[in-house]
């Protein structure tokens, strides 16, 4: 009997509540018949990435814990920046996903434009050097911050009141047709985010690992 194929998501930063956010939001995407996703934490990262240096800080352990993975058919770097990812596919013959790649790549099959909702303010340069380093500046509406950390984003009590908020003015004041959340902690709100603004809303987390399983389904 062959076995079944798995998914490694992984959370750069050590916050166990944003892994177990990962969790609750790839849950839909667990099937008998489909791939075992598992969702771990990066013990050697920050307790949150908020800041590049704090991106810059991950890479090799990424790239040290992919390449130790034994049986692992796809990865998914659970983080906004994806930070590693070029670094991390060079280290495996598995393909490997950034969900800041595959949220907005999933975003321009729902809408011509669309937005971003960051964490801070000082997220926004860091995701507009790497929309521009993939040719996407003229798709996107715009990008504004929840100005609130990656902790509080996940365990915070206003934070959805906040994500409504702002993206209503993506919405609204800037024409996104859809809306990205920029922060693998927000996975919990996606679905009462959607329901508030009534556009698309994209968790990247499960528009990366919905694509590794597409990937796994037909390789």
């Amino acid at each position: 009997m062959s076995r079944r194929a798995r998914i490694l998501v992984i959370n750069p930063n050590s916050n166990e509540a944003v892994t177990e956010g990962l969790r609750q939001a790839v849950r839909p995407l667990c099937f008998a018949e489909g791939p075992e996703i598992i969702c771990e934490t990066l013990t050697e990262g920050p307790f949150g990435i908020e800041t590049q240096q704090h991106a810059d800080s991950v890479p090799i352990p990424l790239r040290r814990r992919i390449e130790a993975a034994n049986d692992v058919d796809a990865f998914v770097i659970a983080c906004y920046s994806d930070p590693g990812l070029h670094v991390a596919r060079e280290g495996t013959s598995s393909p490997v996903f950034g969900i800041a790649e595959s949220g907005v790549l999933t975003a321009l099959t729902r809408a011509d434009r669309f937005g971003v909702i960051a964490i801070k303010s000082r997220s926004i340069p860091r995701h507009i050097r790497y929309l521009r380093q993939m040719g996407l500046m003229d798709r996107l509406a715009g990008e504004r911050p929840l100005e609130m950390s990656v902790a509080e984003t996940a365990t915070g009590d206003r934070t959805l009141d906040r994500m409504i908020e702002v993206g209503r003015e993506l919405k609204e004041k800037d024409g996104a047709g859809a809306i990205v959340m920029g922060c693998a902690g927000m996975a919990r709100h996606r679905r009462p985010l959607e329901e508030a603004l009534g556009i698309p809303v994209i968790d990247p987390t499960q528009a990366a690992v919905a694509m590794a399983i597409g990937i796994i389904a037909v390789r």
